[in-house]
């Protein structure tokens, strides 16, 4: 008995140990992307291809937010047969609207009319390796991004004001979405309010002052983005792991380390680059929306944590709410976390950058397109010469 017990307790140890090597064992699709049959793509000329999209994307009323916002969500799916999931897999639609779309997505939604799109994600292993083929995965997940946000500028926009949102994958999604798309046409990056890159390490370098889409360095700024990866104060492994484990789009759309770069970190409690430490009186409201229905405001916690940007990295202090603690599986908390520490901190800078571009001399709001039948009735004309 003394002897199965010592087994069992070095059994025990080792999967303590090497979990998370074990962990990405079983995620790992075990074949070559190249001979990989990925999901059939989604059509977003349907409402099922999309997470989230007004009732009427093409009808709107003064009471409506003035803008858009194109929502890129999260990593949700874990893998282990496939490099990237469909986007009706059943346990990552689950937690695409009870976690991420309600705490990352939620700020947005009384500042603009969310359009989030599924698309045929790169599974969570694919987020921690540097194989080639979880790079291809990556890539192939930025062709459904792509593909979706033409058929909303296409079909959609109609010419209104629109912010840019993506978190963790999705954020290195949407900067890529940004440099490849957005700046290249000057009328559409003239109607960008804001981009946020949450959870999301991307080189300080390309958005630089004279960059299309620069680092915000104010709140009451339009068109410039908000990017930051966060690590709770004391955890040095996630502070190192941003730094050097990090991966996004260079400037050729290449998936490449940041290689001794350093991420861009604007800070959301001020709204700004650098600068000291951000008190926690700043913080508006943190909010952990986990399970509530879309539209339910979730009960905001003030003054939870400080945030300074430390080397490119977010630091923030570890928040007093017990509901604020990262919880669930292994691969849940490799995810993005399931609350937001400043929920009302980015609902309140996206509505003054909105607020920003609105007020730009010589701006125009289109019309609201004109609804129903309109009957014209015919008069008799008199000539007056």
């Amino acid at each position: 008995m003394a002897a199965v017990a010592g087994l069992f307790t070095l059994l025990a140890a080792v999967a303590i140990i090497w979990r998370e090597d074990v962990m990405r064992t079983l995620l790992d699709p075990k074949v070559p992307f190249q001979t990989y049959k990925p999901p059939p793509a989604p059509d977003y000329a349907t409402s099922d291809a999309w997470a989230l999209i007004p009732r009427n994307p093409l009808a709107w009323t003064p009471n409506d937010p003035p803008a858009d916002v194109f929502f890129v969500h999260p990593t949700t799916y874990d893998g282990g047969a496939d490099w990237n999931g469909p986007i009706d897999e059943a346990r990552a639609g689950r937690v695409l609207s009870d976690v991420m779309l309600p705490n990352y997505a939620g700020p947005f939604a009384r500042v603009g009319r969310l359009f989030a799109p599924r698309y045929r994600q790169a599974s969570l292993y694919a987020m921690l390796t540097l194989r080639d083929d979880a790079r291809d995965a990556r890539r192939f997940a930025y062709e459904d991004v792509r593909a979706a946000w033409t058929y909303y500028l296409d079909h959609n926009n109609l010419g209104r004001p629109f912010i840019v949102v993506g978190v963790e994958q999705g954020g290195a999604l949407a900067a890529r979405l940004i440099a490849e798309e957005i700046v290249r046409r000057p009328e559409v990056l003239g109607r960008m309010a804001g981009a946020y890159l949450i959870e999301t390490a991307v080189p300080a370098e390309a958005y630089g002052p004279a960059a299309p889409v620069p680092a915000c360095v104010r709140r009451e700024q339009a068109g410039c983005a908000v990017a930051y990866a966060m690590a709770l104060e004391m955890d040095g492994d996630r502070a190192s792991a941003i730094r050097n484990r990090s991966i996004s789009f260079d400037e050729q759309g290449v998936l490449a380390n940041l290689n001794g770069r350093t991420a861009l970190c604007v800070n959301p409690l001020t709204g700004a680059t650098g600068g000291e430490r951000a008190s926690q009186r700043l913080n508006q409201g943190a909010a952990n929306a986990t399970g509530l229905e879309w539209g339910a405001r979730p009960a905001f916690l003030q003054r939870q944590v400080w945030a300074q940007c430390e080397n490119g990295v977010l630091t923030a202090g570890r928040p007093r709410s017990p509901s604020l603690k990262l919880s669930g599986r292994w691969a849940d908390r490799k995810k993005a976390p399931n609350y937001n520490l400043f929920y009302a901190d980015l609902e309140a800078d996206a509505r003054a950058r909105i607020d920003a571009l609105l007020a730009r001399p010589g701006f125009e709001m289109p019309p609201a397109p004109i609804g129903g039948v309109i009957n014209v009735r015919r008069v008799p004309t008199h000539r007056i010469d």
